[in-house]
C-alpha cells in the first residue's frame, strides 16, 4: 500500500516553527495532532510560562509536588541522562542562566532594552543530585535553591510523542522537525530514506531511515549581559556558558531526545571527550569546531 505524495504544514511552538510532513490525503489531520500534542507540552513544560506546570514545580522547592504523568515522564527522563551523562547533561542550571540574563524567550531577549550586568553570583550545577522522585505517589521534590530548565530535551520529547501519535493515527510515513531538530516514521514512496540536510554545514545532507536528529551549538542563541558574551550553554562545573571548541554537534540517534541530549553532551564536552562519548553510545555525530575540519564520529556518513 503507497502513502502517496507527500505535504507539509508548520506552525510555532516551543520557542522554534515546527514542521509536519506527512502524506498530503492527511497532512490537515497530522498537523492538528501534532499542533494540539506541541501546545500541551509547551503550557505545561515552559520555563517562560508562570502558569505552566513546570513553573508550579519549581515555585514549590524544598517540599513534595504532586506532578501530572506529563512532567513527572520528563523530569523523570532529565535526569535519567544527567545520571549517565554523570552530570554533563544537567536539568537544574535554571537558576544560572536566568542570573546570566536568559529570563525572557530568545525573541523577546532581542526585541528588548540591553541587559544589565551581572550582579549576583553564578554558582556550578550538580543540583539534580538532591532532587527526590516517588513514581509511586507521582511526587516531584526539589531541594531548595534549585530550579529546573527541561529546553531542549522536552522538545525532542515531544517530536518523539508527536510521531507515535501520527502512527497511531494511521499517518504514515511522517516527519517533524522541531527547529532542526527531528525525527522519521517510515520512509516516503519511492525512497529507503529522508534526505535530511545540516545547517552547519549546507553540503552535508545524511539518508536518514528512522530515529532523530539533533543539532547542539551556540551559534544562535546569544547575547550581551552588560557587554559579556553569552550563550544558552552552560558549563555545569561553572555554571557560566561552555567554551568547548566546538561550533556545533550533530547527533543522529533511535530517538530525537536522545539526539537532543547526546548533541548537548558532546558540544559541552570537546572534540576529544565528545566524540569518545558518541563512540561509546554507538552514535553516529558531525563536530564542527570553531576551527579546523569537521569531525565525523562513525557511523556517520563519510564524505
Amino acid at each position: 500500500m503507497t502513502s502517496g505524495p507527500l505535504a507539509s504544514s508548520a506552525f510555532r511552538a516551543m520557542g522554534c516553527s515546527v514542521e509536519v510532513h506527512a502524506p498530503a490525503a492527511k497532512i490537515a489531520q497530522a498537523a492538528g495532532i501534532v499542533e494540539r500534542l506541541f501546545a500541551t507540552w509547551d503550557a505545561a513544560l515552559s520555563r517562560f510560562r508562570p502558569s505552566s506546570e513546570l513553573s508550579a514545580l519549581n515555585r514549590s522547592a524544598g517540599r513534595a509536588f504532586a506532578a501530572s504523568d506529563l512532567l513527572f515522564r520528563a523530569v523523570e527522563a532529565a535526569l535519567g541522562w544527567a545520571t549517565v551523562t554523570d552530570g554533563t547533561f544537567d536539568p537544574t542550571l535554571l537558576l544560572q542562566i536566568e542570573r546570566l540574563g536568559y529570563v525572557r524567550t530568545f525573541e523577546e531577549i532581542e526585541a528588548g532594552d540591553p541587559l544589565a550586568p551581572l550582579t549576583e553570583a553564578i554558582g556550578p550545577g550538580g543540583a539534580w543530585r538532591a532532587m527526590a522522585l516517588d513514581r509511586g505517589r507521582r511526587t516531584i521534590r526539589l531541594p531548595v535553591g534549585c530550579g529546573v530548565d527541561l529546553g531542549g530535551i522536552a522538545k525532542g520529547m515531544a517530536v518523539d510523542a508527536a510521531l507515535d501519535a501520527l502512527v497511531a493515527a494511521g499517518i504514515a510515513p511522517a516527519l517533524v522537525n522541531a527547529g532542526g531538530d527531528l525525527a522519521v516514521r517510515g520512509v516516503p514512496d519511492g525512497s529507503d530514506a529522508w534526505p535530511v540536510a545540516i545547517a552547519s554545514l549546507p553540503s552535508e545532507v545524511i539518508p536518514l531511515q528512522r530515529g532523530g536528529v539533533a543539532t547542539s551549538g551556540a551559534l544562535r542563541r546569544r547575547w550581551l549581559q552588560g557587554g559579556a558574551p553569552r550563550h544558552h550553554l552552560l558549563n555545569p562545573a561553572t555554571g557560566f556558558p561552555a567554551a568547548s571548541g566546538l561550533s556545533t554537534v550533530t547527533v543522529v540517534a533511535p530517538t530525537c531526545a536522545e539526539a537532543d541530549v547526546a548533541a548537548t553532551t558532546a558540544y559541552l564536552r570537546g572534540s576529544q571527550a565528545g566524540g569518545e562519548f558518541l563512540l561509546s553510545r554507538g552514535l553516529a555525530g558531525l563536530l564542527i569546531p570553531e576551527a579546523g575540519s569537521p569531525i565525523r564520529i562513525l557511523p556517520w556518513p563519510q564524505e
